[in-house]
Order: C-alpha cells, then sequence, then structure tokens
C-alpha cells in the first residue's frame, strides 16, 4: 500500500509540474491496488481489497458486458474511485496479448473530412451533417444560456448554470460514439479483406486553416472537427485486432487522380483528372481515399518506382519530326 502510495505522490507531482502548478493537497477519493492488496473470486463475483483497517469482501454489481470481459482472467491490480455520485467504484484492469500485425499486399485508404467523416477506398463512407447539425444546435443552446447565465433574476441564473452543467460534454460524447461506429466498421473491414489500413496524417491543420480569414461559425466548425480521436480509435482497434494502420502525409491526395497520377482539378465533390488520355471523372473524396491507399502501399510495402510512377509520356503530344533532304 506505501508504494502505491509512493507510486500516485510522484505521478501528481509530475502532472503538476509539466503544468507549472503545485500539489497542495491530495482528496482521499480513489486509491491503487496490486496483486497483494487485490482479488478477484469469479465464483461468487467478489473482490477482496486490504484497507488500513482490515480486509474487505465485496460483492460486485456487473452487467453482463462486464462480467464477459472478466470470465477466465485473473486481475492483479485495479483502482478504487469515489464517483460523483457518492457511490465507491472499482476499476479493474485486465491484461493481454495483442496479436502481431499480419503481414498483406491488401490496403483500405481512408480520407478523413467535415462534409464525410470518413470514406474509404471499399466504397464506404459516414456523412457528417448529423453531427454538424447536433454541434450547431448545442451552439446555440450554450450561447442562449449563457447569456441567461449573467442576466436576470438570482433563480433564473442558477437555473441557466444547472442547465449548462448537464448539457456539457454531450456533443461530444455523441461525436465519440459516432467516431467508435466509423473506427470498428473500418477495422472490421480491414480484417475481414485481410488489408492494413492508410490514414491521412492531419497533423496541424487546425493552424492552418485558423490563419485563414473565415467568419466565427466556419472557425468553430472547423476547430470541433474531431478527426485525430477517429484517428486514434482506429490505431487502438488496429492493435487490438492486429491490423496495421499507416499515417501518410496528405499532400496532393485531393489533388492528384489515383489512375494516373496526374493533377487534376477539385470542384466541391467533384474530381475531373486534366490527363485526356486518363479523364477520370468522380467522387472527390472518393479518389482522395483510393490515393492515400497507393501511398500506405508505397510506405508500408516498397514495390519499387513502379506503384507511384505515372506514364507521362501517355498524355504528351509526340514531338514533330523532321524531314532531312
Amino acid at each position: 500500500m506505501l508504494l502505491e502510495l509512493v507510486k500516485r505522490v510522484g505521478a501528481n507531482r509530475l502532472t503538476a509540474k509539466q503544468k507549472g502548478k503545485k500539489v497542495k493537497s491530495f482528496k482521499p477519493t480513489s486509491f491503487d491496488c496490486d496483486a497483494r492488496t487485490f482479488r478477484f473470486v469469479e465464483s461468487n463475483w467478489t473482490v477482496s481489497i486490504s484497507t488500513t483497517l482490515k480486509r474487505l469482501t465485496v460483492s460486485l454489481r456487473a452487467s453482463n458486458y462486464h462480467k464477459g470481459k472478466l470470465t477466465g482472467h485473473n486481475p492483479t491490480s485495479a483502482q478504487v474511485c469515489l464517483h460523483k455520485d457518492g457511490c465507491w467504484y472499482v476499476h479493474i484492469q485486465l491484461k493481454s496479448e495483442t496479436p502481431k500485425p499480419q503481414k498483406t499486399t491488401n490496403v483500405i485508404g481512408v480520407d478523413f473530412g467535415r462534409r464525410d467523416l470518413a470514406v474509404t477506398s471499399t466504397g464506404k463512407s459516414w456523412s457528417g451533417k448529423e453531427i454538424q447539425k447536433t454541434r450547431d444546435k448545442y451552439s446555440r443552446v450554450r450561447a442562449s444560456l449563457q447569456k441567461k447565465a449573467s442576466q436576470g433574476t438570482r433563480s433564473s441564473r442558477r437555473r441557466a448554470r444547472q442547465i449548462l452543467k448537464r448539457l456539457g460534454g454531450r456533443a461530444g460524447r455523441y461525436q465519440a460514439w459516432l467516431n467508435h461506429n466509423i473506427s470498428k466498421a473500418i477495422i472490421n473491414d480491414a480484417k475481414q479483406t485481410q488489408s492494413f489500413v492508410s490514414i491521412e496524417d492531419l497533423t496541424g491543420i487546425r493552424e492552418q486553416t485558423n490563419s485563414k480569414p473565415r467568419n466565427k461559425t466556419e472557425r468553430r466548425r472547423s476547430n470541433s472537427w474531431a478527426f485525430y480521436q477517429l484517428r486514434t480509435f482506429l490505431e487502438d482497434k488496429g492493435i487490438k485486432e492486429g491490423i496495421e494502420v499507416v499515417a501518410v502525409n496528405p499532400a496532393y491526395t485531393s489533388q492528384s487522380c489515383h489512375c494516373c497520377l496526374h493533377i487534376g482539378v477539385r470542384t466541391e465533390k467533384k474530381f475531373k483528372c486534366s490527363n485526356k488520355v486518363c479523364g477520370w471523372i468522380g467522387d472527390a473524396d472518393e479518389n482522395g481515399s483510393k490515393m492515400i491507399a497507393l501511398l500506405g502501399a508505397s510506405v508500408s510495402r516498397p514495390r519499387g518506382s513502379e506503384l507511384l510512377s505515372c506514364a507521362i509520356a501517355q498524355g504528351l503530344p509526340k514531338a514533330p519530326t523532321i524531314a532531312l533532304a
């Protein structure tokens, strides 16, 4: 117990030092347990926890989902926490061996966006209209409640603050649920087709877009775009299922034709290849996802210069010939 206490204090002090703050006190709301102070008994669904006074045996109120996760396991660590509802919860930690990523040449490219949250090279897409509508709705509601919280009577201000607290994070939870479903579907598709996943590395895109002149609504919509959360969910689920997730440079992926690799013209959702020999026309996000798949294949499974080489001679006119007398 003393060792766990030292670990907790050290971790809290390290976090406070990184944030430039001081650790003044600790609230008795949680404590960590290891193999000596914690034991899980599957036969009667109880846990045995050592405290400063005596060892306690507590019955677990677990759902079928959690029972399925715990069945057949022997966890050796947990964290006991006091939640806001006044009840104590046991956060049991499970360890499992992750499978090694499968070696394959098949690849699924994923194009991230705001209009369509994700478009895959296999033809699947998830629209972002619903999440944008939800975020716009909660933004209007929060603006109205914040105005009421600073005006009116004392009771109306208190009521507005209570509603704001209740609504806090609701849109974020919906976004996380949506990203979980999208990432799960993509990883399942990759698992069934024995493919790895190629995504675009959008690090720093917010700084680039915020440097451009835009109205307040567009700035809010862009800053609330949870592309990194979707990437994290894909990587986590990929590790669990043994699916490799590769991040590639997104430069020119939305402007290059996936058929001939020539620069084309993108107008909203339409893409047209400028190469007269190719002339591919179709959905811009679909084209981008296929280009990302090509880049991912070149990074993860190099096959030489033929993978990302374009036959430039096919699109150029033939040189004139000069007849010699």
